[in-house]
């Protein structure tokens, strides 16, 4: 699919990629300042958005319109709906001789209470690749999440291997088979990982190709997390992004850093609006 998608721009993505500045090693996380700390309630966009932007229009796009290529909207959607966290998915099959490792940036958790988690697949359940193939059969994997130090390794996995060799061979990363509820291995290079069983999963039809299942939708239970001990908190709540060091996908093949942030707390109507009073008195400014 990437190949007629054309996600890689680059025909030779190592002279492209010599031409760069080095990695920067001794980068760490960091906290800012907002955009506009003097920010006050209904004052609308910061002082990032200039005058120039204020003049420029939007078009629309009917992803379904009949002279759009399907793989267009994967392209659109893949740079607009960023960053996004990576679910590093490990399966193992039913007779548990076949294993698989690999990255699906279809991926965010959906509830707390029970914890829960959803990966997308893009292929119906009649062409599964291995991941799904394997939760199909065994309704379980774990989901670890992708740090720095390993993400070329990470990336490997997502050769098109055929079924049957194990993208953990490809990697060099490391299974640990000491899972409490599930039979598939964790990362050990992953200092966060989720033990998962399915709950259900859903096919979806294709809008452009008539009777083609083109996507199917997971939810997955966490039932148990691993943390590196160096990563979590006394309370066991709070992971440091310091040791963390997430990688996020942007669009096409490029992944993000997440090295810097800003904080904002959640405001509240009463002391920071000023309850109903502070809401008319907002309204009637808006209105001179």
């Amino acid at each position: 699919m990437s190949d007629k998608i054309n996600r890689n721009p680059h025909p030779d993505f190592k002279s492209v990629e010599s031409s760069r500045a080095e990695w920067e090693v001794n980068t760490s996380f960091h906290y800012t300042k907002t955009p506009q700390p003097d920010w006050s309630y209904g004052a609308g966009a910061n002082q990032l958005r200039t005058e120039e932007d204020k003049q420029k229009k939007h078009i629309a796009i009917d992803p379904q319109a009949e002279d759009r290529p399907g793989p267009f909207n994967y392209k659109l959607l893949i740079s607009a709906i960023v960053p996004r966290p990576i679910a590093f998915v490990s399966t193992r099959s039913k007779d548990g001789k076949t294993t698989n490792l690999a990255p699906f940036s279809y991926f965010n958790f959906v509830n707390h209470d029970p914890p829960l988690f959803v990966v997308g697949f893009a292929s119906g359940i009649g062409n599964a690749k291995d991941t799904l193939k394997n939760i199909l059969e065994t309704e379980e994997c774990v989901i670890n999440i992708i740090s720095e130090p390993f993400v070329e390794a990470a990336n490997a996995t997502s050769i098109n291997a055929p079924y049957g060799a194990s993208e953990w061979d490809v990697s060099g990363l490391t299974p640990v088979y000491d899972c409490e509820n599930v039979k598939c291995a964790r990362v050990k290079e992953a200092v966060f990982s989720i033990e998962a069983k399915l709950d259900f999963v859903k096919e979806y039809d294709s809008r452009k190709t008539e009777g083609k299942k083109s996507g199917t939708v997971g939810i997955f239970e966490g039932t148990r997390f691993w943390v590196r001990e160096d990563a979590i908190n006394e309370e066991r709540n709070l992971i440091d992004p310091d040791v963390l060091r997430p990688i996020s996908r942007l669009g096409g093949i490029t992944y993000g850093r997440t090295t810097q942030a800003f904080e904002l707390p959640r405001p509240d109507w009463d002391q920071n609006l000023g309850g109903q009073e502070g809401y008319d008195k907002l309204k009637k400014t808006e209105s001179k």
